[in-house]
């Protein structure tokens, strides 16, 4: 678009509408991919499977948020159930009951599915990688959608960006971490990448569910986990049996969750109620992200109140790490070509958008005065 045309397309507000319906998708909510565009009577009782613990809050309620909105908008015509993880089916079965038909949506974080395809990973959280705004603008507007779309249609799924964590902590041990040797032979419960870096230090990753955490950590059965953030690490306890509470999250800098729809099912739907689901994505990822904001806010004054011992990972600790998950990364796109198509999308916005954090959160964050 010419820049004449854009300003007058701004004064008499014909350009207006794409803006303000483009979704989470990146694409116009109401685009039409071949459903039937006729808005009919039919009721549809959908199922949604989660890998959330039941209730889990602000992660679980914005899944509640998404079925109620979505009843709402459709007046009725769309009601959805929500079953927390081990409800209906085990909570990391997600990715496989929706791809069946057991269910109809999904709730999950991509690393959870790296056994399906590593590229999967890249859609959640990626090791010293981009933050929450950052990733979702690569998803958004970066050219990661249309990936992600692809990588899914194989296993007759779409995916859609529910939610964002923002930056986590580094988790909770009952050792002291000061140098990169002390995490050999650690137990920790890490998914995804940051449990291949943790590996490639020598560290034992452990794949847990969320309700199985707290016991592993109390019995010894785990030397440490990761978890999420305050708010949500503070409810499980982890204050209670674990000695130091480390920071940063290194692992999970802005983790993407995803809400995942059978393909078939959706494709079935008619374009208005395609479009309700789309904005209701939209409405529960907004949603939950500005309560992970607040509510973390609130819990590390706390926390800290409390007398927690908040650690800071050395610096040396963490320029291994960051060697280690290059390793891994290389490894990874070496093996699989559609995985190397991702990451290099991933990380050529990567570089672009902290050339302009450099510039501008980076700058007025080094200015503020507490």
């Amino acid at each position: 678009m010419k820049r004449k045309d854009f300003f007058k397309g701004l004064a008499i507000g014909t350009i207006a509408t794409p803006f303000v319906i483009r979704g989470l998708t990146g694409k116009s909510l109401a685009q039409n991919n071949g459903s039937a565009n006729i808005i009919t009577n039919k009721k549809y009782q959908w199922k949604m499977v989660t890998t959330w613990p039941p209730g889990f809050p602000v992660i679980g309620e914005s899944c509640q948020l998404f079925a109620d909105v979505v009843k709402a908008m459709s007046g009725g015509r769309m009601e959805i159930r929500v079953y927390g993880g081990g409800e209906l089916v085990p909570a990391l079965e997600v990715f496989d009951a929706v791809a069946s038909g057991t269910a109809q949506i999904g709730n999950g974080a991509g690393y959870y599915w790296a056994g399906k395809s590593p590229a999967a990973q890249f859609f959640a959280s990626v090791p010293f990688g981009m933050n929450a705004q950052q990733v979702t603008s690569w998803i958004v507007a970066g050219g990661g959608i249309q990936l992600w779309e692809e990588l899914y249609r194989d296993f007759g799924l779409v995916p859609m960006v529910g939610g964002n964590t923002g930056v986590q902590m580094g988790g909770w041990f009952n050792r002291e971490i000061n140098s990169i040797k002390d995490l050999k032979g650690l137990k920790m419960r890490m998914p995804g990448l940051g449990g291949d870096v943790l590996a490639k230090a020598g560290g034992s990753p452990v794949l847990l569910a969320g309700g199985e955490i707290y016991t592993s950590l109390e019995l010894g059965v785990i030397d440490a986990t990761e978890w999420i953030s305050p708010y949500h690490d503070y409810l499980m306890g982890f204050q209670d049996i674990a000695k130091y509470y480390y920071t940063p999250g290194w692992h999970e800098p802005g983790t993407a969750l995803e809400y995942i729809f059978n393909k078939k099912e959706f494709d079935a739907l008619p374009t208005d109620l395609q479009a309700i689901l789309r904005s209701a994505a939209m409405h529960s990822y907004v949603w939950m992200f500005s309560q992970m904001e607040a509510r973390n806010a609130e819990t590390l004054t706390k926390l800290m109140g409390e007398g927690i011992d908040i650690r800071t990972f050395p610096p040396e600790v963490l320029a291994q790490l960051r060697v280690y998950t290059k390793e891994v990364i290389a490894s990874m796109t070496e093996k699989d070509a559609f995985t190397k198509r991702v990451y290099d999308s991933y990380n050529d916005f990567r570089k672009k958008a902290t050339n302009w954090a450099d510039i501008s959160e980076k700058q007025f964050y080094n200015s503020l005065e507490m």
